[in-house]
């Protein structure tokens, strides 16, 4: 009897998880052995599938909850990662005073 893929996904642990995302990630496994073309497929698939069961993705370029497609702009993602809120596009640079 084989599992459907909503099945396989959900048996997943965050463990089995991050190995395949860095797997996919890197084109290799944990014990340097390369990913075939048809594993590297398969476990991109099953770590997007689990990122859209079981994970709320804030990323850009990742999927949401719900299988949505997350996408921040570039204004958004330097917010994100910066100490100081953006002020316009065409700012040079930022110094603290």
């Amino acid at each position: 009897m084989s599992m459907s893929v909503e099945q396989l996904v959900s048996a997943m642990t965050p463990d089995i998880y991050n190995n395949l995302k860095t797997a996919v990630e890197l084109g290799k496994w944990a014990d340097g052995t390369p990913l075939t073309a048809e594993q590297k497929e398969h476990s991109l698939q099953a770590v997007i599938a689990y990122q859209a069961l079981h994970m709320d993705q804030t990323d850009h370029m990742t999927v949401a909850a719900g299988g949505e497609l997350n996408v921040k702009s570039k204004a958004a993602l330097k917010t994100q990662f910066s100490d100081q809120p953006i002020v316009g596009d065409d700012d040079i640079g930022r110094f603290k005073p």
